[in-house]
C-alpha cells in the first residue's frame, strides 16, 4: 500500500497529528467536542468533504474521511448496511464514538430501518492503535472487492492534503501556497491573510 500521505501520516508523531488538526479545526470555525472518552477535532472545505478525528483519552485515534463525489458516497446511497461494514476490524470501543450519536455538518447518520440504530456515515475509515495507523479491514476488504482507488474515492487524499504531513506546516508556508493559487489581491491582502494565521497558530502551539 503506497501512498505518499498515508506514508507521511504514519512517522508523524501524534502530538504533531493532533496539533494541526486543531489548527484546521479552528480555522474552519469548527466547534472542538468532548465526547464521552475522547476530543474530536474536524476540518471541511464548506462544499461537502471533511475529516474528522477522534482522539481518544488513552493516546488512539479514529479518523473519518468523506468526499460527497466519490464513489463511496455511502450516505447518498442509504445503505447503512456497508457503510458499517467499514468499521469492521477497528475496536468496538472507538466504533462506539461514532454510533447512536447526534449528527453534525462533517457526519451526518445513516439509519438502520430494521432496528433504528445510527452510525456516521464516512467514505474513509482509519485508526490508530497507540502504536501504528491502520485502514479499517471493511474499508480495504471492499475496496480490494470492487476495484476502487482506497485513498482517492475515500476522500483521505482530499481532505488530508490540508495538513500538509510530511511539509512544514506553518503559517507562512500555507501562505506560500494560497499565493501560489494566486488567492490574494495584492502584498496587504496576503499580509492580513498571515496576521491572521499567526493568530490562530499562536493558540495551538
Amino acid at each position: 500500500m503506497s501512498n505518499a500521505i498515508w506514508d507521511a501520516l504514519t512517522v508523524t508523531p501524534l502530538p504533531e497529528i493532533r496539533r494541526r488538526a486543531a489548527v484546521l479545526d479552528d480555522l474552519a470555525q469548527v466547534d472542538p467536542v468532548t465526547v464521552p472518552g475522547a476530543h474530536r477535532l474536524a476540518w471541511n472545505d464548506g462544499g461537502g468533504q471533511s475529516a474528522v478525528w477522534y482522539f481518544t483519552e488513552d493516546g488512539r485515534v479514529l479518523l473519518l474521511t468523506f468526499d460527497h463525489e466519490s464513489v463511496l458516497n455511502l450516505y447518498a446511497e442509504d445503505d447503512f448496511a456497508l457503510q458499517e461494514s467499514f468499521f469492521e476490524g477497528v475496536p468496538e470501543s472507538l466504533v462506539t464514538l461514532v454510533r447512536d450519536r447526534p449528527e453534525n455538518y462533517e457526519s451526518l447518520n445513516l439509519t438502520d430501518a430494521k432496528t433504528g440504530r445510527t452510525i456516521h456515515y464516512a467514505g474513509g475509515v482509519f485508526w490508530y492503535d497507540g502504536t501504528r495507523w491502520q485502514v479499517s479491514d471493511g474499508l480495504a476488504e471492499y475496496c480490494r472487492r470492487e476495484g476502487v482507488d482506497l485513498f482517492g474515492e475515500s476522500g483521505f487524499d482530499y481532505c488530508l492534503d490540508a495538513y500538509r504531513l510530511g511539509q512544514d506546516f506553518t503559517p507562512e508556508s500555507i501562505v506560500a501556497g494560497r499565493d501560489e493559487d494566486g488567492r490574494y489581491e495584492d502584498e496587504k491582502d496576503r499580509e492580513a491573510d498571515l496576521a491572521g494565521l499567526r493568530e490562530v497558530f499562536g493558540r495551538h502551539r
